[in-house]
């Protein structure tokens, strides 16, 4: 038995976008301590509860009913987020800009991708790879900012490299779902 839904697809009012908002919100003070400070418990703790409750925003949207809102304001808030992040560290000077600049040439050519795939009828949703992939990224920006492995740079520049390469992979597989979606 299917359970009713609290809240339609153009409901903007719900605890789902609620958290959604309260995380861009608590995103930029938690960037300008990455930029600042780097690795310290503060700053990891900031993060890793920012991480944590965009699981708590998912599924809060599905058992309560997904919104458009919803679907356009979490994309948004875990770019921001995770690119964020990256380039705090690059400002800092923790992190090359080269790999973070392929991670956002990908996030902008795939948001453009979707936008023109969209006019023509043609819907990508997130798919599995995609969701690994920003978990990845969290993971990542996580791994430079606690006290604990901060310091360990063979671990955290591999993470960094998988984390591209599950970012471009992703990207690869949106365009070749748009590709045959469009054939069909």
């Amino acid at each position: 038995m299917q359970s009713m839904k609290r809240f339609g697809p153009g409901a903007l009012a719900t605890p789902a976008n609620f958290i959604t908002l309260g995380r861009l919100l608590l995103a930029i003070p938690t960037l300008l301590l990455i930029q600042r400070d780097g690795s310290t418990w503060l700053t990891w703790s900031l993060w890793f509860f920012l991480c944590i409750t965009d699981s708590v925003d998912g599924w809060l949207a599905r058992r309560d009913g997904t919104t458009r809102s919803g679907a356009f304001l979490d994309p948004i808030a875990d770019k921001v987020l995770t690119l964020g992040g990256f380039l705090a560290l690059v400002w800092r000077g923790d992190v090359w800009w080269v790999p973070v600049a392929i991670m956002a040439a990908r996030e902008i050519w795939i948001s453009v991708y979707r936008i023109v795939a969209g006019k023509k009828g043609i819907s990508l949703p997130a798919a599995k790879l995609g969701k690994y992939k920003a978990f990845l990224q969290m993971l990542t920006v996580g791994g430079y900012v606690w006290p604990v492995t901060a310091d360990i740079e063979w671990l955290i520049v591999s993470l960094l490299w998988v984390t591209v390469a599950l970012t471009i992979v992703s990207g690869v597989d949106i365009v070749r779902r748009g590709y045959q979606e469009g054939k069909a």
